[in-house]
């Protein structure tokens, strides 16, 4: 190892020991503040004017050479603990229930954390980011200021490689819990659905029980006078990242209500103890639980939108917080995958 890695890794890990305090015990971290146990076993470079960096990511087919069989793209992203495996397991199993391996490929990014790097040994090109901060478009620590939304962005350019993916038709970005969340605000700011439709290809995003959505003014479904800060991004549009400023915010919902966008959210994700929900002020105006939170802000597209026919409120029922249920559940498949509609419940 050089003296410039060891440098850098021993930065880092100086950084993650002293934000926890030395006197901290292991078991009262909390889980999304540890470093994950495992790395996804691939990689995609993220290049933009400010920079590269490397993004751990798993593939179902080695998409460096010409795949003409694959019509379909799915793009999972996990939550808020990192965990892209465990996706990956997910993934691999909603692919398979589906019948269509032949002609899919999935996608599975892993965001990694500042404490990830030094834990896992890793290079200094990998990308890191402050815990959380990807979920909402935040640049990089390290090794470039690249947003979770350039990273994208990246996988995204490498599908339209038509030399690669000549027949591709369809590409669905899906998300849940943390996932959701940045697949949510990417519906809203991205670049690379632009890119793709010139090609002939549909994008997709599918948002799955997100603690919170980015809203276009300052309507919630609760008040928000005891909390000041409840627009602030990534709930609001005030303090948004420099990849979200592109145009302004009226520009951005204009588009995002013409995208194919399906709110898939659990019926018993109703727990507003949930050791996983976001509970700060922002977030609890939002609703008291992420079902609710999801009812109540496709009711605001509708109601900021009348007639809109692009965007849909998915229901599953006897599902809570639990990404592998979702997306394997019939209803989950029918929207990663496409197929027939899934019954929905009628009413509740």
């Amino acid at each position: 190892m050089s003296f410039s890695k060891t440098s850098f890794l021993l930065t880092l890990s100086l950084s993650f020991s002293l934000g926890f305090g030395n006197v901290q015990a292991a078991d009262e971290v909390a889980p999304n503040k540890r470093p994950v146990k495992v790395i996804a076993d691939s990689t995609i470079k993220v290049t933009t004017p400010a920079g590269s960096g490397t993004l751990p990511v798993y593939v179902s087919a080695d998409w460096k050479i010409p795949q003409p069989g694959i019509t379909r793209a799915v793009l999972v992203f996990h939550g808020r603990l990192r965990d892209a495996d465990v996706y990956w397991r997910s993934a691999q199993k909603a692919l398979n229930v589906s019948g269509d391996a032949q002609h899919t490929m999935m996608i599975v990014p892993q965001f990694l954390a500042d404490a990830d790097i030094p834990a896992h040994h890793l290079g200094e090109d990998f990308l890191h980011w402050q815990w959380e901060s990807w979920m909402g478009g935040e640049n990089a620590n390290g090794p470039a200021a690249l947003s979770s939304f350039d990273a994208i962005d990246a996988i995204l350019l490498q599908l339209a490689d038509r030399e690669r993916f000549p027949n591709l038709k369809d590409v669905v970005i899906a998300g849940h819990s943390g996932g959701a969340q940045v697949v949510q605000r990417y519906a809203v700011v991205g670049k690379g659905e632009e890119r793709m439709a010139k090609l002939g290809v549909h994008t997709r995003y599918v948002v799955a029980n997100p603690s919170s959505y980015l809203y276009f003014n300052e309507e919630r479904p609760l008040e928000t006078a005891s909390c000041p800060q409840f627009n602030q991004w990534k709930y609001g549009w005030p303090g948004a990242p420099a990849y979200a400023q592109a145009k302004d915010p009226a520009a951005y919902e204009a588009a995002y209500a013409t995208r194919d966008v399906v709110y898939l959210l659990g019926m018993e994700d109703t727990n507003p103890n949930h050791p996983a929900l976001d509970k700060i002020c922002p977030a609890e105006v939002q609703g008291a639980y992420r079902y609710v939170r999801g009812n109540s802000y496709f009711a605001y597209m509708q109601r900021r939108h009348p007639g809109m026919a692009t965007q849909r409120l998915v229901k599953v029922e006897g599902v809570g917080h639990d990404g592998d249920r979702m997306f394997t559940s019939p209803c989950g498949l029918s929207v990663l995958f496409g197929g027939a509609a899934c019954r929905q419940p009628a009413s509740r």
